[in-house]
């Protein structure tokens, strides 16, 4: 009989720690460093804090680890936070631990990049398709509808930038027949891998037109290789933005950046598993509208709200 207080004890405490995870919904990003997933993490935790919630942030030190996504997926599921917002690394890896959160009743919401599952509140995500489209047409415009173009991608099985791959080709196709793709490459989320794969493709194709990388690593890597040449007659169009690429972009080395609204996507992702447990019902699907800037865009000042510093501040999410 003696042990029965210590039992009781335990159990209250265990409640209390559920009680307080109630509170709060994790955020899973693809990675932890790169200024997108900082921009995610800042509008998820502006969504949070509207609705009374606080955000638990944790993320793979690598963008390729889906075991690392894995075991941060399972441990929130564990611990019963009130909700999880993911960006799956892999489509097909991250099936089994999505559909364990749902069946445990965590309102469940994929972000950025898609999962082969269904169980989930939402998916929230720039339109990558169209995405993908955007730079066909601009290297289309580009090269005069005629020439080699090559794609520069992140990794096989990434539902993203799959998706601007496809829409890449698709477009290629059916509006530039005179345009030949020469082959995918992957970076596989290293700037270096990157880079080495871009030196192949311009070794392979000395007469290549255009690159389009369809993701920040890669688009790196690309540039580096074209630097390192000298050679601005192959115009990149890349995905994503940072602080070099911007930098690049105004040199002139790359002709065009594909953006999207992270702050935005982080957003939206908390807003929609907040109204889950406010008893409404969010979207099932949001395409976040994707826009390409140009050199030319930024000589006349038409410069995109995603790359205003501070931008997260001005945001038109809520």
């Amino acid at each position: 009989m003696r042990a029965l207080p210590a039992l009781l004890l335990g159990l209250l405490l265990l409640q209390g720690c559920q009680k307080s995870d109630n509170k709060v919904i994790g955020v899973v990003p693809k990675g932890a460093n790169h200024i997108f997933w900082l921009t995610v993490k800042a509008g998820a935790e502006k969504a949070a804090a509207e609705a009374g919630y606080s955000v638990e942030w944790n993320a793979p030190a690598l963008e390729i680890d889906a075991k690392r996504q894995q075991d941060i997926v399972e441990s929130m599921v564990n611990r019963r936070l009130a909700g999880i917002a993911l960006a799956p690394v892999d489509k097909k890896a991250m099936v089994n631990v999505v559909e364990r959160a749902t069946a445990a009743d965590i309102a469940t919401v994929i972000y950025d990049s898609d999962v082969d599952t269904t169980q989930r509140v939402s998916y929230i995500a720039t339109d990558n398709k169209e995405g993908g489209r955007m730079a066909a047409r601009r290297i289309g415009e580009l090269l005069s509808g005629k020439g080699k173009a090559g794609v520069i991608g992140f990794m096989p099985g990434s539902a993203s930038t799959m998706e601007r791959e496809d829409g890449f080709a698709e477009e290629l196709k059916a509006k530039f027949p005179g345009i030949e793709l020469v082959g995918v490459q992957f970076g596989m989320a290293d700037r270096a891998k990157a880079m080495a794969v871009t030196e192949n493709m311009l070794t392979a194709h000395p007469d290549l037109g255009a690159l389009f990388a369809d993701n920040e690593s890669s688009s790196s890597g690309a540039v580096q290789a074209l630097k390192s040449r000298g050679s601005r007659r192959v115009k990149l169009v890349a995905f994503d933005a940072s602080d070099a690429l911007v930098a690049d972009l105004k040199d002139g080395w790359i002709d065009s950046l594909v953006l999207q609204d992270p702050y935005r996507m982080g957003y939206e992702s908390v807003k929609a598993i907040t109204q889950k447990l406010g008893g409404q019902t969010p979207a099932a699907r949001q395409d976040l509208p994707a826009t390409l800037v140009t050199g030319n865009d930024l000589a006349a000042g038409r410069v995109a709200r995603q790359l205003l510093p501070g931008f997260v501040q001005v945001s038109g999410a809520h």
